[in-house]
């Protein structure tokens, strides 16, 4: 076996290695499970959102979860206001899997942005959704 092949076969197994140890999935479809156990999800299964106070985003992720985001400060009153709009950039990756990744803001239709500042996130089970009135449900 040539040399360049040993090279790659051992880079391939450390690679693979390096993915059990982290427990990143070597598959780019199934999620991740960030540290401490932490649920992640993808940018793109994000679906909606509504805001039943201003210090509390709820997201919609996919067909039937939901994430609670609690926003440092007292949040924002736009959020409840007719018209506002979201606005999410992604800095971290693919993947959100706690506050920190999140970068967000709400706009007025004006265009007036105003920060938000995510200070935790939360994966809510069935009961929690449930318990959620439907007009806050995303």
């Amino acid at each position: 076996m040539s040399t360049s092949r040993a090279l790659i076969g051992v880079a391939a197994a450390v690679a693979t290695l390096g993915l059990a140890a982290t427990g990143a999935s070597a598959y780019p479809h199934e999620r991740d499970v960030g540290a401490a156990g932490r649920s992640c999800f993808y940018v793109s299964e994000w679906r909606g959102w509504k805001a039943p106070r201003p210090d509390v985003l709820y997201l919609g992720i996919n067909q039937h979860e939901v994430y609670r985001v609690d926003l440092g400060g007292a949040g924002s009153y736009k959020l409840q206001s007719p018209g506002v709009h979201l606005i999410s950039k992604v800095r971290t990756g693919v993947n959100i899997c706690g506050p920190l990744d999140l970068d967000l803001s709400v706009a007025d239709e004006h265009g007036m942005a105003e920060p938000l500042i995510a200070t935790g996130l939360t994966r809510l089970s069935d009961a929690d959704v449930a318990a959620i009135p439907p007009r806050y449900r995303p």
